[in-house]
């Protein structure tokens, strides 16, 4: 009895395991997709080595919704329209493959401008009002102070910018009009993102390379700064993970 109580239990803990990982599949394919920022052009709503679960039945699905990208339909099924000032990840559209995250600003149909650092959506002006300074490390560098403000769209949605230097290269454009399916996204960090600001870069994005929502950072650790994390040297976690990001809402 004792042997086969013994060879029972093993074999609910492989049937336990399985178990576990096929739901973890399941919610990875259909919920929620971790994903880690790679890049400061979000600083300071995401900081590079933060790592955030998307949900990805925010909008639907569509083929890139999958790691394949296997064109198993057009469009979108479950479709659900995004927000303004929604932070999405998305497939860039120059390779439909790339994942990019920046902020929705534009909707189609809608026209944006930005005059002096500041946006203009259908004319009117994105209020923008000062908030303090940023402290960040550039590629290793000192620290480095960055003006920051609060802007606040026609919806009510509000989040931090920053806005590293005056008059930068996409501080004053032309009007950009967003066409029908496609979405206008930028960064919070003004002069450091390639948006849709450049088209050659980013350009407006279309409904179908949509992937989903940015909802929480569920680990971050600074990557990116002198005496860096590394997996390789657990003594030092302690210092290097940003305990204070754990289980943030993305805002």
């Amino acid at each position: 009895m004792a042997a086969k109580a013994s060879g029972g239990g093993w074999w609910e803990t492989v049937k336990i395991v399985i178990e576990a990982l096929l739901i973890a599949m399941v919610v990875r394919v259909f919920f929620y997709q971790p994903f880690n920022i790679p890049s400061g052009s979000m600083k300071q709503t995401l900081l590079v080595g933060d790592y955030l679960f998307v949900s990805k039945l925010s909008y639907g699905y569509s083929k890139y919704s999958f790691t394949s990208s296997i064109d198993l339909f057009n469009g979108r099924i479950f479709g659900a329209q995004p927000k303004r000032g929604d932070v999405i990840v998305f497939k860039l559209p120059r390779d439909n493959s790339t994942d990019y995250i920046k902020r929705l600003i534009g909707l189609p149909g809608d026209e944006i401008q930005v005059r002096g650092g500041v946006v203009y959506i259908n004319g009117e002006e994105v209020k923008r009002v000062p908030d303090g300074e940023f402290v960040t490390r550039e590629d290793f560098g000192p620290p480095r102070r960055i003006k920051r403000y609060i802007e606040t769209l026609p919806n009510g949605v509000s989040y931090k910018v920053l806005d590293a230097e005056p008059n930068g290269p996409f501080d004053n454009t032309g009007t950009y009009k967003v066409p029908e399916g496609h979405y206008f996204m930028m960064g919070d960090n003004r002069d450091n993102s390639t948006d849709s600001r450049a088209q050659w870069g980013v350009g407006y994005v279309p409904y179908e390379n949509l992937i989903g929502r940015a909802e929480i950072i569920f680990f971050s650790a600074a990557v990116d700064e002198p005496g860096a994390f590394s997996w390789k040297s657990p003594w030092t976690w302690p210092f290097d993970i940003r305990w204070s990001r754990f289980f943030t809402l993305v805002r």
